[in-house]
């Protein structure tokens, strides 16, 4: 299928940021956290790790002024652009109003329902965004519940998340995030945005990620929401050792499940393998019986 003309040539990423806040007098919002990706090889490693098709459904999370929302139109496929702010929303039907496979959502992204889309599309869909960091873990994990519903994410994140999603059993900055992510996707490193891509120019570097969630989870459990509580706990003490950090949230059947799933008491929850974390929690009984409901 040919790719749909355009009656207009794109500018470059930058020049465009900056001819539409000054067309519509606007300015970054610091309270909404607005930084708008102007480095054009970002935008294009966006599109690239998005591997979209025109059959493909692509929700992009937080469009903003539209710069990468019209570079996912120009491969062929539908878009939902979510975008919360007003002023964005009137950039946004203004610029791009016209396309017609286009779909402007003006609401909160965790409040999306995911799955109504791709059950609206008859397929799963792909998610594409630049998360802001005050919201970036309860986002990513808002998409994660919805992940039936979706193919694969391309996300944008502040460089210390994408650590964190990257990062081993062992390292520093393996996390209760690295686990309850890991067991549901491979996450692999795009490629590292540094600073100087946005407008305003942020104080960190940002990475950009693809996440593909896994047809089941990556080792076998039995509950996987007792498996994040029991992630959860480990790393709520960082310093604690798993005696004394399960111990707090699950009182003596705690000790008990290490005993029971082989796991010396003194360690602490950096140090765990997504198996041991998924073997402790089927060795802990429902929450009624460890009387920490």
């Amino acid at each position: 299928m040919p790719l749909p003309a355009f009656p207009y040539e794109l500018l470059p990423a930058r020049a465009a940021v900056r001819a539409r806040l000054d067309r519509y007098g606007l300015r970054a919002k610091k309270a909404w956290g607005q930084n708008f990706l102007v480095d054009e090889h970002a935008h294009q490693a966006v599109v690239a790790a998005a591997e979209l098709h025109p059959a493909d459904l692509v929700v992009e999370i937080g469009a903003g002024l539209g710069t990468l929302t019209e570079r996912l139109l120009r491969t062929g496929a539908q878009v939902v652009a979510v975008e919360r702010e007003r002023d964005m929303c009137t950039v946004l039907r203004a610029e791009l109003g016209h396309e017609p496979r286009l779909r402007l959502c003006e609401q909160d992204a965790l409040q999306l329902d995911v799955a109504r889309l791709a059950e609206e599309h008859g397929s799963p869909v792909v998610v594409v965004g630049n998360l802001p960091y005050c919201i970036a873990s309860p986002l990513l994990f808002h998409l994660l519940a919805a992940r039936d519903a979706i193919h694969h994410l391309v996300l944008m994140l502040q460089r210390e998340v994408a650590d964190r999603l990257l990062a081993r059993p062992g390292d520093n900055a393996f996390s209760a995030l690295s686990a309850q992510v890991q067991i549901l996707c491979e996450v692999r490193r795009v490629c590292q945005v540094g600073a100087g891509s946005f407008v305003p120019v942020p104080r960190v570097d940002s990475t950009l990620v693809r996440l593909d969630p896994l047809p089941s989870p990556r080792v076998p459990v039995k509950d996987l929401r007792r498996y994040a509580e029991v992630v959860r706990a480990a790393f709520g003490q960082r310093r604690k050792t798993l005696r004394n950090a399960l111990g707090a949230v699950f009182g003596p059947a705690a000790a008990a499940a290490l005993d029971r799933a082989g796991i010396d008491p003194s360690r602490r929850g950096e140090t765990l393998t997504l198996e041991e974390f998924a073997r402790l929690a089927d060795q802990l009984p429902p929450p009624a019986e460890t009387g920490r409901a």
